[in-house]
């Protein structure tokens, strides 16, 4: 019960930074982060139209190797849990760009406050339902994947966004129960098999 409550408040925290995207632009489970893509074009080549055609990315790894049972459903659950969770991490991303350009059309600081709060109302009850699913696993991962899509941590948006004394707030909080606005994602070093796992998402290959 905990937990849910402590990822609840998490989605709250990172959901109030940016404005809502229209709904046939959202990423869900059912359609995640992988779009096919099939471009056709030409190019001159010493004078001569010469036609290509662009695919996704293929990404090549060695068969993962494991010791036993369990670090191969460690694996499978990492699989899983990115599959649910960084289709929200990149809806963040495309929130917090939107939200940025429609902030930097208003007259005021005023006019901006009001903004936020409109958003803050709205997007705590879309979000909320989702964010209440995940579990403990999953918000942590989500917090790290935030940083890797949005190139900053959780508690620098929030920062940024809505001031420092909210944002120390919500630290002070996700910290009672072990977790960390400031967790940063690192692809080269703890976080290489979880970035393994997310280029082959991205990619369709998994």
């Amino acid at each position: 019960m905990m937990q849910k409550k402590l990822f609840t408040l998490l989605a709250l925290v990172w959901v109030s930074i940016p404005s809502i995207l229209a709904q046939e632009h959202r990423a869900t489970a059912d359609n995640p982060t992988f779009s096919p893509m099939v471009k056709v074009g030409k190019q001159l080549l010493d004078g001569d139209s010469v036609q290509y055609v662009e695919l996704n990315n293929i990404y090549v790894y060695p068969v993962p190797e494991f010791k036993n049972e369990r670090q191969r459903q460690a694996y499978n659950r990492l699989v899983y849990n990115v599959k649910k969770v960084l289709p929200i991490a990149k809806e963040a991303n495309s929130m917090i760009i939107e939200t940025y350009e429609t902030l930097q059309t208003l007259p005021n600081k005023k006019a901006k406050d009001e903004h936020m709060k409109r958003v803050e109302m709205a997007i705590k009850k879309e979000y909320t339902p989702r964010m209440k699913k995940l579990t403990y696993a999953q918000g942590k991962l989500l917090i790290k994947l935030i940083h890797r899509e949005c190139n900053s941590s959780s508690y620098t948006l929030v920062q940024a966004f809505l001031g420092p004394i909210r944002a120390g707030f919500y630290q002070a909080f996700a910290w009672t129960f072990g977790a960390s606005l400031k967790k940063q994602y690192d692809p080269e070093g703890i976080d290489r098999i979880t970035e393994r796992v997310v280029l082959m998402v991205e990619s369709g290959q998994i």
